[in-house]
């Protein structure tokens, strides 16, 4: 299936179950799930949420796949370069990104967004990684940021 078909079926299946639910947990748990089960090459889904504790440092939260990094610092990763941004980052193969985290060695490329709340904090990076260098692209960017403001940030 064409993969702008999978983003609209996976954004009807959100909306359906979020629309309703305000828990920022329950709703990332919901779309690790959904998006994992949608997208085949899709290998880690989930969110690394700011840890209210400790500055400039994400902490594993809501996710579907293989054990994920604890925590990530902002000067760290592709996750922590997300966040240091605000900017998505796409990577098409991870072994070429300085700083990159090797949560799992299978990970060949990667994209991580942003997620912001109503009121335009950071709460989150979600990532996701695939074992395929370059699965990536401007479409992927574009449904995960609108989805992911529609449902965090409203």
């Amino acid at each position: 299936m064409h993969k702008e078909l999978l983003y609209r079926d996976a954004e009807a299946q959100i909306y359906a179950v979020t629309k309703n639910e305000h828990n920022v947990i329950a709703n990332m748990a919901s779309l690790s799930c959904i998006f994992n089960q949608t997208f085949e090459n899709f290998f880690w889904v989930g969110f690394y949420v700011v840890d209210l504790y400790e500055e400039q440092e994400l902490v594993v939260g809501p996710y579907q796949g293989n054990l994920g990094c604890l925590r990530i610092t902002y000067d760290r990763g592709v996750c922590g370069a997300a966040a240091l941004t605000s900017k998505t980052q796409i990577v098409d193969n991870v072994q070429d990104f300085p700083n990159h985290i090797a949560c799992d060695s299978q990970t060949c490329s990667e994209i991580v967004v942003p997620v912001y709340d109503k009121d335009g904090a950071l709460i989150a990076v979600f990532d996701v990684d695939s074992k395929i260098i370059s699965n990536f692209d401007k479409v992927d960017q574009f449904w995960l940021e609108k989805i992911l403001k529609s449902v965090f940030a409203k």
